[in-house]
């Protein structure tokens, strides 16, 4: 398979796994493409965590600081309706692990706030990488393209549809040696971001809360099931 040609699917089918997937199978003829900005599942750089996937991108674009990938990365996400108490542990566990890389999604609530105090950060995205996404995110977006690193399997102004932030979920917890979950819920993106790191062998730590706090109810119900607890001394 032509580098060239795996970009050239990419592109014409938006990011879609799918059908990237079958393009490759079936041989499809496509008008081979040169692009900047982007790693191949055939490149050298390619991310190595990404090899261990069920399914991993054929195509990465990206935006920033590529050797962030090679540094010891956490990942910290959760809720985009985040209480009070979810954004402060938020805030000290990125200020704390300033010598780390903090991967999350840029979404508004737990991952703005993870992004916003990181020294260091990737921002895994799951629109076209020149899609921003949500404006809200705009000051925040243009400061990790600068200072960070953006990455997202799909193609320059691709829409944010709903079904691609669950599936981008398992590039966050693959990037990282630990996921730190700050406020979940039974149905949400957070969930299957612990999905994917269980299947990967991660470890998982998660944030506890007062039990008249109802916010935590699934934070607590993730410690009960086996997940580590978010201590103390890891953000103070």
């Amino acid at each position: 398979m032509e580098r060239n040609k795996l970009i050239a699917y990419a592109l014409k089918y938006q990011g879609d796994y799918n059908q990237i997937l079958k393009a490759i199978l079936t041989k499809e003829e496509a008008k081979e493409i040169e692009a900047n900005n982007c790693l191949t599942i055939l490149d050298e750089g390619y991310p190595k965590e990404f090899l261990c996937l069920k399914s991993p991108p054929f195509v990465l674009f990206y935006k920033g600081n590529l050797d962030l990938l090679k540094e010891e990365k956490i990942a910290i996400v959760g809720s985009r309706k985040a209480c009070t108490y979810a954004l402060e542990a938020t805030k000290l566990l990125a200020l704390k692990n300033a010598d780390k890389v903090i991967v999350s999604g840029l979404a508004k609530g737990i991952d703005a706030k993870a992004h916003t105090y990181a020294t260091k950060t990737i921002g895994v995205i799951g629109c076209g990488i020149d899609y921003i996404y949500p404006i809200e995110n705009k000051l925040l977006y243009q400061r990790i393209e600068k200072e960070g690193l953006l990455i997202s399997e799909y193609p320059s102004f691709c829409k944010p549809l709903s079904y691609h932030f669950p599936f981008r979920n398992r590039l966050i917890a693959s990037l990282a040696n630990t996921v730190y979950i700050m406020q979940s819920s039974e149905k949400s993106g957070t969930i299957t971001t612990v999905n994917e790191a269980l299947e990967l062998g991660k470890d998982i730590k998660v944030l506890p809360y007062d039990i008249f706090m109802e916010e935590g109810i699934y934070n607590n119900q993730l410690i009960n099931d086996g997940a580590l607890i978010i201590k103390k001394e890891e953000i103070v």
